[in-house]
């Protein structure tokens, strides 16, 4: 599966010059082909991602603060785009979030080559904490602008803490599909995960009284 097979992101900032499609292919390929060689994350350099790439290094320096926001586009090109969410509740906002997850998760387990950029990637600390960043903490605000929206519905009581039930709901399927490698990921298990959180925290209406 190529890491680099998306094109451009729509929400990606313009950096220096107008930006050519074929040159970022040929960029991002190269890192690509580089990693299909067997290169390991901490040896890929600037230098060496041009000579391979078939550019100059002010190419990819024009498009590209550095190495490791590089590597975190290509990456996040691999996985699946972050969803269109419907906007009809918050639960089907929830479950849109909590698939494109387990759709990663999948990924993830089905392309060697992927399973081991993530791995190299934890133990690269600026690559890392570039994804952290840029991808995410921007989901992470984004879950939780769909609880605070939902306690302000009624679809989500109030007292609770938006944060710590996004937690709660990314939980069971980080543990399958990151802590427990032949945890099953089945059709069906966001809806799953998400109705059963939220039996437990809708707000409960008062006993009508006869």
């Amino acid at each position: 599966m190529s890491l680099a097979g998306k094109g451009t992101r729509p929400d990606a900032p313009t950096r220096g010059r107008p930006r050519s499609e074929a040159v970022e292919r040929a960029i991002t390929e190269g890192v690509m082909k580089l990693l299909e060689d067997g290169v390991p994350l901490s040896e890929l350099s600037i230098e060496r991602i041009a000579r391979t790439a078939g550019v100059g290094k002010a190419a990819i320096y024009r498009r590209w603060s550095g190495k490791e926001e590089l590597f975190v586009d290509v990456i996040r090109d691999a996985e699946p785009a972050d969803p269109e969410l419907p906007g009809t509740s918050m639960r089907d906002d929830l479950v849109a979030m909590l698939e494109q997850l387990r759709q990663r998760g999948l990924m993830t387990r089905s392309s060697l080559l992927l399973h081991n950029v993530f791995a190299q990637m934890k133990t690269t600390p600026k690559v890392w904490t570039a994804y952290q960043t840029t991808v995410v903490e921007p989901r992470r605000r984004k879950a939780v602008e769909i609880l605070r929206r939902g306690q302000e519905n009624g679809e989500l009581r109030t007292d609770l803490d938006p944060e710590l039930i996004n937690d709660l709901l990314v939980g069971p399927m980080l543990l399958r599909s990151v802590m427990r490698h032949d945890g099953d990921l089945p059709d069906g298990l966001s809806e799953q995960i998400v109705d059963t959180l939220l039996a437990g925290v809708r707000p409960v209406s008062p006993p009508t009284t006869p």
